[in-house]
């Protein structure tokens, strides 16, 4: 596999462009008093839009992304992008962080030193990391091609053979892909860690949940009902949206914001800052790849419920950790080993499904914890 470096660098007529259309917003009538009752509050959005207009800075956002060493590769047809960092010291364990929606390969920025040269920021020196972030295919600076998760899960599995890593961990985030990928390709992987596990839906056998169990799927069930309208619409009409999304800024930022508000929005400005989310609105924006990442949730939607009679894959015997977030949902450990080879299972005191991007020392010491419980690291060829 060939990589070639890769810096980014967006056109000035771009900005220029995104500028005039801040100055231009046309902003929505909202009854007094709802907030965020109704979906992104207009109060926060206009704070975030006069941060990003006239305080924002991009030029200096861009040159701390191209801080970190990034490059592209032609991964069996799919352009991804990707940064990849190799860390400090002997027996360097491999490390495969993969990003979600709505965020992208910018929700493990901070996390980057303290995983990589843990010896310099109050880690031990002798367990450290080589960090490969992709771009997910659909999202940033990756091709848009959107895939479901096992199409996804088999290309970032090429990428780390590309690479020359065997017996990584890979995850950090969502749970569906590393999960795809312990069950496709469990002979590449020392273990997977994340902050869910997937989660109870029209696929799952509800008789044989336990109480607990049970509890927690009509939670996820009212979760779904008060917060889901993201998932239907790009799992059935994403394309319908992204004329939206892809016209407006701050239309795709204020969609972008379902999620990082929910649970506490009103701490959304305390877990991630203005900066930081405007950052990641900009990696969608200067992309155009808003389309494209919706649309995995139609390649996902087709996948597991185009072909009902399809098997569903076991659960891997890969050993998994988990962090349940105090601002996340409420997953039983039950749940969680239910759908993985659970051996390491945490209850972080602070942070939320962002668990890297909200509590980046939290989120390394977690990752630390687990890999500890693995068996002695691999070194990458």
């Amino acid at each position: 596999m060939k990589t070639t470096p890769f810096r980014i660098d967006i056109p000035q007529s771009t900005l220029d462009d995104l500028a005039q259309r801040l100055r231009a917003t046309r902003w929505p009538q909202q009854p007094d008093g709802a907030g965020w009752d109704l979906g992104t509050d207009p109060g926060f959005m206009r704070r975030l839009v006069d941060r990003w207009l006239n305080h924002y800075d991009w030029r200096a956002q861009e040159a701390a992304l191209n801080a970190h060493p990034q490059f592209k590769a032609d991964v069996d047809g799919t352009e991804l992008h990707f940064v990849h960092v190799r860390g400090k010291g002997k027996n360097r364990i491999p490390l495969l962080l993969i990003h979600a929606f709505p965020d992208s390969f910018h929700r493990f920025q901070k996390v980057i030193p303290l995983l990589t040269d843990p010896g310099a920021h109050g880690g031990d020196p002798d367990l450290s990391f080589d960090v490969v972030i992709p771009s997910l295919p659909g999202f940033g600076f990756s091709a848009p091609v959107a895939m479901n998760v096992e199409a996804t899960a088999d290309k970032l599995a090429l990428l780390m053979e590309g690479l020359g890593y065997r017996g990584y961990v890979a995850g950090g985030a969502d749970g569906p892909i590393p999960m795809a990928l312990a069950q496709r390709h469990p002979e590449a992987l020392k273990g997977i860690y994340m902050v869910d596990v997937g989660y109870p839906d029209g696929t799952t056998d509800f008789a044989a949940l336990s109480p607990e169990e049970r509890e927690f799927a009509q939670w996820i069930q009212g979760w779904w009902m008060r917060e889901g309208a993201f998932n239907m619409i790009q799992s059935t009409k994403p394309q319908s949206l992204a004329f939206a999304l892809g016209d407006s800024p701050v239309g795709l930022a204020a969609w972008l914001m379902i999620l990082f508000a929910s649970g506490a929005p009103d701490k959304v400005e305390e877990r991630f800052g203005l900066d930081d989310l405007i950052t990641n609105a900009m990696i969608y924006w200067a992309t155009g790849s808003i389309g494209s990442a919706m649309r995995t949730y139609l390649e996902v939607a087709r996948a597991t419920y185009g072909n009902p009679g399809a098997p569903k894959p076991g659960r891997s015997q890969v050993p998994a950790g988990m962090a349940r977030m105090p601002l996340d949902a409420p997953v039983p450990r039950a749940w969680a080993e239910r759908r993985v080879n659970l051996v390491y299972w945490s209850e972080p005191a602070q942070g939320g499904h962002h668990s890297s991007w909200e509590v980046p020392e939290i989120f390394a010491d977690d990752v630390r914890s687990f890999v500890r419980k693995l068996a002695a690291p691999v070194e990458s060829r």
